[in-house]
């Protein structure tokens, strides 16, 4: 975090002993312990929440760019099938003109299941 090696560490000590004292050296120690393991917390925390964030909004990215393909790819599979039931097309006709004609062998299963035949003994 901060550039301080040995050397200044000491220094730091020697002046604190010197200007606290040996009574309240502990103590002071101990506090300025308390605040940078408090501080240190604090900017972990930060550290997560925009590294948290960061990630969501790449998966957001992620899944806006997937959500665009697949309708791209979704669009290119129906363009056959609207090109096949165009208005114009043979399949779209023959879609939409009723079914009139019954061949015979239609017509004699249709009207055999509709109408069964009577007993011939009674």
């Amino acid at each position: 975090m901060f550039d301080i090696g040995f050397a200044e560490i000491l220094l730091i000590g020697v002046v604190a002993l010197i200007v606290l004292g040996p009574e309240k050296l502990p103590t002071a120690v101990r506090a300025v312990g308390l605040w940078m393991g408090r501080a240190k917390r604090a900017v972990s925390s930060i550290q997560s929440e925009i590294s948290e964030e960061l990630r969501l909004d790449e998966m957001r990215r992620t899944a806006s760019i997937q959500k665009e393909e697949l309708d791209k790819e979704l669009n290119e599979m129906k363009q056959p099938f609207n090109q096949a039931f165009a208005d114009d097309s043979p399949i779209a006709k023959a879609a939409s003109s009723p079914v009139t004609e019954q061949s015979d062998d239609v017509a004699a299963v249709t009207n055999s299941v509709a109408k069964p035949e009577k007993p011939a003994n009674e």
